[in-house]
């Protein structure tokens, strides 16, 4: 019987100092992921004229990076951004990577179920940000998710699809490494837009789809060991379970391992 909350943990215990060597492999190939992102939208347009904005497990601040970079919010006013993440390890990591139009505003290092319900913004945001919520938590997450988008406001999630690489992989992984057996399964997009319906919203979909590859081993090792927030089991070790190594065997050809993803797009 899967545990609950023990993915929650092993997601928190791998956001932090000690982790962040598998945090930066992972992002050899992951930081595609908000490329992909930044260019869905016409995000200038979107946030114009908003003045705050809330980003749910903020992770490294991937995507306020990715906007940056891709798109032009060189113009805009100054937003202010608060930060949310149950690893004060991640807040801190994100608050670094912020430039404007964003100025760091409240850290909240707590869940998002935790989330006073006095604070609305005109943005709420979670981008591949959900993945490790209790499955028994989702529904209240969802409804905090939604109460905190300000009247006129938007709320944007971006997830895996439950076909996407990463929920591919974590069940694999699960089938395949005796001891993650029973260790609860990642949260799929589809599962968050039906908690968001369920708690009254709104809700538009879009899908996303694109691939990320390596011929190093030692990046696609630590890509992997992140997906799973486990770094003691190796390529090797991968390549040679059940499950799991018929699942990268289908990923590798000619020593270039492809992985297919698949993001679901929910605006609120």
């Amino acid at each position: 019987m899967p545990s609950d909350t023990d993915t929650a943990a092993r997601s928190l215990e791998h956001w932090s100092e000690q982790g962040r060597a598998e945090m930066e492999a992972f992002y050899a190939l992951a930081t595609e992921d908000y490329h992909q992102l930044a260019l869905a939208a016409d995000w200038p347009a979107l946030l114009r004229g908003r003045k705050t904005l809330l980003d749910v497990a903020c992770g490294s601040g991937k995507f306020p990076t990715a906007l940056h970079t891709y798109a032009d919010l060189s113009s805009e006013p100054t937003i202010e951004y608060d930060l949310l993440d149950p690893s004060a390890f991640s807040v801190t990591e994100a608050k670094a990577q912020l430039v404007a139009p964003f100025v760091a505003g409240r850290e909240l290092v707590i869940t998002l179920q935790d989330l006073p319900a006095e604070l609305t913004y005109d943005v709420v945001w979670a981008t591949h940000a959900l993945y490790a919520l209790p499955p028994a938590e989702l529904g209240v997450a969802a409804e905090r998710f939604v109460a905190a988008i300000a009247p006129g406001g938007f709320g944007f999630v971006a997830q895996a699809s439950s076909t996407s690489h990463y929920l591919a992989f974590y069940d694999a992984y699960r089938a395949g490494i005796p001891e993650a057996a029973d260790v609860a399964p990642f949260t799929t997009g589809e599962q968050v837009r039906d908690a968001l319906v369920a708690a009254g919203a709104d809700v538009r979909e879009e899908r996303v789809r694109y691939t990320t590859s390596t011929s190093d081993r030692a990046v696609a090792q630590g890509f992997l060991q992140r997906c799973a927030f486990d770094d003691t089991v190796s390529l090797e070790q991968m390549e040679a379970a059940p499950v799991l190594g018929q699942y990268l065997a289908e990923c590798e050809n000619d020593g270039t391992w492809t992985f297919e993803h698949e993001a679901v797009l929910l605006w609120l």
